[in-house]
């Protein structure tokens, strides 16, 4: 079943566990996905039927390795050509999700190559995000939520969440981007440099350090 559809939940699904360990459920699928649980109960059957994911009644949903595989292709390609928007069309970070989602699916195998050798093989996105290499494999380092950090904690940011296009703007108002420095304070502070900053509300949530 080559679609967007199915691509939609194949990426959403390897979403969910790219940076934490827990399994993504029916419910959260159907949430993030603005999907009737029914209708989503139904895809994930047709999925497993084409060997795509791993899924029991009422149990958590994964990838089999022929949907991760299928999900980092799609992935590759939105994040390519996300960096590739930022790099050579200007666009700022926080306008760039829409358009991928759209090129995505129209952008040619043999373009997607040229853009990749065009930038130089980029391993992370504008928002920090790995970009899997042509085989599906990523190379990260160890990293930490923001969060979840002790106070006193030194890491640059490897990461910011590109789900709230309002929040890459604050981030980015108040001095942070990939590749900042920063120490914690607390959940709702961090030093950069010699200044105290504040950080916007939900920015924990959506911004990993290295650890």
């Amino acid at each position: 079943m080559a679609s967007p559809a199915v691509d939609d939940y194949l990426k959403t699904i390897y979403h969910h566990t790219e940076w934490q360990n827990d399994p993504i459920t029916p419910s959260q699928l159907a949430s993030v996905l603005g999907l009737a649980p029914s209708s989503v109960t139904e895809m994930v059957r047709k999925l497993a039927a084409q060997g795509l994911v791993s899924h029991r009644p009422y149990g958590p949903i994964t990838l089999t390795d022929a949907g991760r595989r299928r999900a980092a292709s799609i992935i590759r390609r939105h994040r390519l050509i996300e960096t590739w928007l930022v790099r050579e069309f200007g666009y700022a970070w926080d306008e760039v999700h829409d358009e991928a989602e759209v090129l995505e699916h129209a952008v040619s195998d043999r373009l997607l190559d040229g853009i990749d050798t065009l930038l130089g093989h980029p391993r992370f996105d504008p928002h920090g995000d790995a970009i899997p290499d042509a085989n599906g494999d990523v190379d990260r380092g160890p990293f930490v939520l923001l969060a979840e950090a002790s106070p006193g904690h030194t890491g640059e940011v490897i990461r910011v969440s590109d789900r709230d296009p309002e929040l890459l703007r604050a981030v980015e108002a108040v001095g942070m981007h990939v590749g900042t420095r920063a120490t914690v304070q607390d959940a709702a502070r961090v030093r950069i440099g010699e200044a105290e900053v504040a950080l916007p509300e939900g920015a924990a949530s959506g911004i990993w350090l290295s650890a």
